[in-house]
């Protein structure tokens, strides 16, 4: 048989090879520069969307929460706090508070950015710092009071009521209430107080003049030692608030002692109206005393002027805290 056949084999096999040799050897092509560039682009915005919200929430103050935690003390004393819906009543309550005190302390941050950028704490805070526009904190701060307000209204009309009635209290001090003296106390304190009547209202909780008259006094006592522990301070006076210079270290003295003896008075009279429960709430009484004691201490050397955060710095008001909490639970859920 003639080879032709192979040659014609081999030839073609060598053809191929040289048609395919030039195809593997050439480069990849090169990624186009404008999808680079767009990948990048893309990256860069998630990136600043994501420290922009990071500033908001910092600006929103999630440390303040912990006050709206009063919500739930009504439906914890009534002993009602495992009733079918009351929890989730009230956590939506707790909701609704954080969002409305967030919205208003981006209004005031706001109406104050330009003396808290010469005060040498609150020149950190977003809006102070310019980390946060005026523009974007005023549009977050609608957001969240009519968000707020209408999660409220789900809940409970009675709620929504209350929470205007909060934001109504809370934006007058701001503007006004804050420039007059005791009645930015009063302002403050009645704030405390809207928070546990909120608890009280989502979860349709009998609030009794005792717990009234013990929360209303306590929220003064804490309000009246922040005004203490600032007057303590003396930052420079362009920096104070405008009515400090018209409190005295005395006057303040007396209104801690004031609201201290209303309160333990309520307190202990609530514990003795409650025979059946007496060995857990008469015991409760220790704990709470000292408490109050051991709080104006730390106000008289000045450093009460962040109640939430001296609560949790300070151990032996922790220790407190928690001897009171489980022997008052024990009453309400143990005692007979």
């Amino acid at each position: 048989m003639p080879p032709y056949p192979r040659l014609d084999i081999d030839a073609f096999s060598a053809t191929a090879s040289e048609e395919k040799a030039p195809l593997n050897g050439l480069p990849e092509p090169a990624a186009h520069p404008l999808a680079g560039a767009l990948l990048d682009g893309r990256r860069d915005s998630e990136r600043s969307a994501w420290r922009t919200l990071a500033v908001l929430v910092r600006a929103c103050r999630p440390r303040q929460w912990s006050k709206n935690l009063l919500v739930l003390a009504a439906p914890l004393a009534a002993g009602a706090i495992g009733w079918p819906g009351v929890a989730v009543r009230a956590a939506g309550a707790f909701v609704v508070l954080c969002m409305l005190s967030s919205a208003t302390y981006l209004f005031n941050d706001v109406r104050d950015r330009e003396q808290d950028r010469v005060h040498p704490r609150k020149r950190t805070r977003p809006i102070a710092a310019g980390e946060l526009s005026v523009g974007a904190a005023i549009v977050a701060g609608v957001a969240l009071a009519v968000l707020g307000l209408a999660l409220a209204a789900v809940i409970t009309p009675g709620l929504a009521a209350v929470g205007a009635g909060y934001m109504a209290v809370t934006m007058s001090y701001s503007f006004w209430w804050r420039k007059v003296v005791v009645a930015d106390i009063l302002a403050i304190a009645a704030g405390f107080v809207l928070r546990a009547l909120a608890g009280g209202v989502a979860t349709d909780i009998y609030l009794s003049r005792w717990f009234a008259i013990v929360t209303a006094c306590g929220a003064i006592f804490l309000v009246a030692a922040k005004r203490y522990a600032e007057l303590h301070e003396r930052v420079a006076p362009r920096l104070e608030r405008a009515t400090l210079r018209r409190y005295s270290l005395r006057g303040l003295r007396l209104t801690l002692a004031g609201a201290a003896s209303l309160a333990s008075i309520a307190y202990v009279s609530w514990a003795f109206t409650r025979p059946s429960h007496l060995l857990w709430y008469g015991l409760s009484i220790v704990p709470f005393l000292l408490w109050l004691a051991r709080y104006a201490s730390l106000a008289d050397a000045g450093a009460a002027q962040a109640p939430e955060e001296l609560i949790l710095r300070d151990r032996t008001l922790l220790a407190l805290s928690l001897v009171w909490g489980l022997l008052f639970l024990g009453g309400v859920y143990v005692g007979h």
